[in-house]
């Protein structure tokens, strides 16, 4: 190697760590995903999880479940979806409002999302949520993914439970926050202001046909579970879903994501309505004729009255359908609660 070679490689490594230190003295995780490139015209920096990160213009993006790949077609930014992780608990996206854009990118695993399929895909950033694709457990987290140089989004709604860095918003305006960072990320923020007041719009609708029921109906949402029922508190979309379209989640005061309670407490709250998530690998019929069949279940109201609405797994996770969910619901029960 010549001593003139040398002393340039000496001089670009100087100048990259002499930059690096500039960027993290401002206080930001920076996630170097740019594929090499020194143009910082692109980089922008947005929150996640109460942590400023630095974003450089990604251009192949995984999106674990739904939730996150909805997100991405919602905006329009299908040609940046490198392809999505999609477990069997999701429904068939054929069956899907962005079924087309599904159908342009490649479905790239079934199983748990997971570090060796992101790098062996050579993704430069992950949307997922927080014990909920991301995990410390399995060994993929946004800390590990920062230190591969690749770059990480998690769902606002999801960092309730996050360590380290909280950042807690009701599940509504952190979808809107979401959509909001992820227009900045790939500069579409125009689109991610009119879909945010799209949304807005059709959420104050909802809430006005809700507002007109005769009374408030007590809703249990039931995710699964045979000894105790798996359901959702009051940190998941699907609080605000019941709330906007008239009704009380009989778990309202749980300070919660998804958690488990018992049967003797839905017995004692003896919910009007039964909501049944229903998963392509647990179908909501089987879920309602396991409850019926429950004899400490017999005189509750909603099943005495055979009142049970089934609402899709994807309209209750953080993405652009729990505005699709909460209509449908707010619809079912304006004809239905009386």
């Amino acid at each position: 190697m010549s001593t003139a070679r040398a002393s340039r490689r000496t001089a670009t490594a100087l100048a990259l760590i002499a930059g690096l230190a500039m960027t993290t003295s401002c206080g930001a995780t920076v996630a170097d995903n740019a594929g090499g490139s020194s143009s910082t015209a692109a980089e922008v920096q947005v929150q996640r999880c109460g942590e400023t990160v630095t974003y450089r213009d990604p251009r192949k993006v995984i999106a674990y479940e739904g939730g996150s790949a909805d997100k991405m077609f919602a905006l329009g930014l299908t040609d940046r979806v490198l392809g999505y992780v999609m477990t069997p608990t999701n429904p068939d996206p054929a069956t899907s409002p962005y079924a087309a854009d599904y159908a342009k990118v490649p479905l790239l695993s079934s199983d748990l999302l997971n570090k060796e399929l992101v790098v062996d895909k050579k993704a430069d950033m992950v949307i997922a949520g927080w014990n909920s694709g991301f995990s410390e457990k399995r060994g993929i987290t946004p800390k590990i993914l920062d230190g591969l140089g690749i770059a990480s989004f998690m769902h606002t709604e999801s960092c309730f439970a996050y360590p380290g860095h909280p950042e807690t918003m009701k599940p509504l305006p952190a979808l809107y926050a979401d959509f909001e960072r992820l227009g900045k990320i790939f500069h579409v923020e125009d689109r991610a202001t009119a879909k945010v007041n799209e949304f807005k719009d059709r959420m104050d609708k909802v809430r006005k046909t809700g507002s007109e029921l005769p009374s408030k109906p007590k809703v249990f949402l039931y995710d699964s579970g045979t000894d105790q029922p798996a359901t959702a508190g009051n940190q998941v979309p699907v609080q605000e879903i019941i709330d906007a379209a008239g009704g009380t989640n009989i778990y309202a005061d749980l300070n919660q994501r998804w958690t488990k309670t018992s049967w003797e407490s839905v017995v004692k709250a003896d919910p009007d309505v039964i909501m049944i998530m229903s998963y392509r690998d647990k179908p909501a019929e089987e879920k309602i004729a396991a409850l019926k069949a429950n004899p400490a279940l017999a005189k509750v109201a909603a099943v005495k009255n055979d009142k049970f609405y089934v609402i899709d797994y994807n309209e209750c996770i953080s993405g652009p359908r729990n505005i699709d969910g909460a209509e449908k619901f707010g619809a079912w029960l304006a004809k239905n609660h009386n």
